[in-house]
């Protein structure tokens, strides 16, 4: 079963699988076509002579390499910008975007069809002949208006591929199925590992892409054991380091056999080469904060990027909000248990939070961004003390960190932001600020008491900002 999806999510991200399977198919459609043999007076027949048809099919041809190239070329270049502007994480989602695969495949096929066509239009054991396929040839004018329609899809297609609302938003649209249909749930209560279990080593090293619990569990139930896997998904493990426990119910049976197992692990635990999103949420969140960072580095410097990435991150986590996170457990009705480790709601707080607000400290606009997504989160997980302390936590590592970043002149008003984020009831509410007194000699103006020496310090700074 984990060969198959290994299988699958390598062909999906190849550009070389799709094209090839329509070389296939495009052969056999010419052979097909070939076959058929219709009068020069029907309305699908090409109607030119045998010179014609070749002429017709060298230019099909010829036309057909330089798009290819073309194509190629600009994909290069989608990488590339992807790579150096963006994150380079993200590369794997441009190699797996289905219609650039698809109109590369429909240009080969084209290409294969045409170049395969120059074999018997016109020519028959070597003399020319004035008998030709005119339905074949006919087949080459239709798949050239399909790749001359696909090719204005593809520069469409690739001028909003590579702008970064879309880039984040399919981030974002990936992550959150992950979230909804991949992740594995937790929340249950987790056994600990006893003094007695047994240590089954990795046979490869990689990271974790995807656990099968039902596999695992079939054959721990089977030798009557309980399993726990040492790292998460998304996890890195090194071959010949612990990779797994198994243990019995008592310290005094027989001790299972590592060997058996690692064959095992190796069907239910999936590790390549690369983190991939089939399971693992947290890396289409480390995408994102990719995108944030790279947007707050010196070389890029553009603060509203990283405020958009955090936009699209309060989505994700308002989803994981309401979601059970934590340890899976999966049990059988004979004592047997597969625990499979997993991140808690904190913890993907803290993936998201630490690198943004460390480069971010210095720029109002990204801290009051990172606190708007806490108190979306706090809204939606008011009722789970553990998520909201976890919220209240990273709220108040962001204001202290802006704080001691921004200069006292230039710093905007956090607090009251930072209490938007506590939890209903809990904690004490800001204390209103003290009014200003109006200068000697000169009238105090009516609204003067609503505007403190702190509003009058950020309205300044607003002044000199410029908009985003």
């Amino acid at each position: 079963m984990v060969g198959r999806d290994a299988l699958r999510e390598y062909a999906r991200g190849s550009l070389w699988v799709l094209p090839a399977l329509s070389v296939v198919a495009a052969l056999a459609a010419g052979t097909l076509l070939s076959s058929v043999s219709i009068g020069p007076r029907s309305p699908l027949a090409f109607q030119g002579t045998p010179d014609d048809a070749r002429t017709l099919l060298l230019g099909i041809t010829g036309t057909m390499v330089t798009v290819i190239a073309l194509l190629l070329g600009l994909t290069v270049v989608a990488l590339q910008l992807s790579s150096t502007q963006f994150s380079p994480r993200l590369l794997r989602s441009f190699l797996r975007d289905r219609p650039n695969q698809v109109v590369l495949s429909a240009f080969v096929a084209t290409f294969a069809y045409s170049a395969a066509g120059l074999y018997t239009v016109g020519v028959s054991g070597g003399n020319r002949t004035e008998a030709y396929p005119r339905l074949a040839v006919s087949g080459a004018i239709v798949l050239l208006f399909i790749s001359l329609g696909l090719l204005v899809f593809f520069a469409d297609h690739f001028v909003h591929s590579i702008q970064v609302d879309a880039i984040m938003d399919g981030v974002q649209r990936t992550t959150l199925a992950v979230i909804e249909g991949g992740l594995l749930a937790g929340g249950q209560e987790t056994p600990g590992v006893p003094a007695w279990a047994v240590p089954v080593t990795s046979r490869r090293s990689g990271y974790v892409q995807a656990v099968r619990p039902g596999v695992l569990l079939s054959h721990a139930a089977r030798h009557g054991v309980c399993l726990r896997l040492r790292p998460r998904v998304g996890e890195h493990v090194v071959a010949g380091t612990t990779l797994a426990w198994i243990w019995r119910a008592f310290p005094g049976d027989p001790a299972p056999d590592p060997q058996a197992f690692s064959r095992v692990l190796g069907t239910g635990v999936r590790i390549g080469f690369e983190r991939t999103l089939q399971q693992d949420a947290a890396f289409g969140i480390r995408q994102l904060v990719d995108v944030a960072c790279k947007a707050l580095s010196p070389a890029v410097n553009d603060p509203y990027t990283a405020v958009q990435a955090v936009d699209h991150l309060s989505v994700i986590f308002c989803a994981l909000a309401r979601r059970p996170l934590g340890n899976h457990v999966a049990r059988d009705g004979s004592g047997a248990a597969v625990i499979i480790p997993g991140r808690r709601f904190g913890e993907y707080l803290a993936v998201m939070c630490g690198l943004i607000r460390r480069y971010g400290a210095s720029e109002p606009t990204v801290a009051h961004a990172l606190l708007r997504l806490l108190s979306s989160c706090a809204a939606v997980a008011a009722d789970d003390p553990e998520r909201c302390a976890a919220i209240e936590e990273q709220a108040r590592i962001i204001v202290s960190d802006a704080e001691r970043e921004v200069p006292q002149a230039r710093r905007p008003r956090l607090h009251p932001r930072r209490s938007a984020v506590r939890p209903p009831g809990g904690g004490h509410a800001p204390a209103p600020p003290a009014p200003a007194r109006p200068r000697a000699g000169r009238a105090a103006h009516p609204c003067a008491a609503t505007v403190t020496p702190r509003t009058r310090a950020s309205g300044g700074e607003r002044k000199d900002r410029q908009p985003p």
